[in-house]
């Protein structure tokens, strides 16, 4: 499964990043690609593109905070998160996101 994500919190530092590396590495071992985008005191890191969007069946929000660009997930099913959540569990995160898309 092809998986996008946002991570964003009001610092946009450290659980931003946490939640963004709990999620890469939970996919990875569940056997899913993801790409986590990270919004916060940056800017926007590792964005993702349209192209990404077009490939991917499911977004993750994992967030406290509005994020930018939000116009590009219109057309994809999404479930919206605190960060805390994604940090604390990802792998029961990850499939709840996925029950979206069977």
């Amino acid at each position: 499964m092809n998986i996008i994500a946002i991570t964003a919190c009001p610092a946009g530092v450290a659980h931003t990043n946490m939640a963004a590396a709990a999620l890469e590495m939970t996919a990875k071992k569940m056997g899913h690609k993801i790409k986590v985008e990270k919004q916060g005191a940056m800017g926007i890191e590792n964005s993702i593109s349209a192209k990404d969007v077009a490939g991917a069946q499911v977004l993750i929000l994992a967030v406290d905070t509005a994020i930018a660009k939000s116009d590009r997930f219109s057309e994809i099913p999404t479930l919206k998160v605190p960060v805390a959540e994604a940090v604390k569990n990802p792998q029961a995160l990850i499939n709840k996101a996925l029950e979206l898309v069977k």
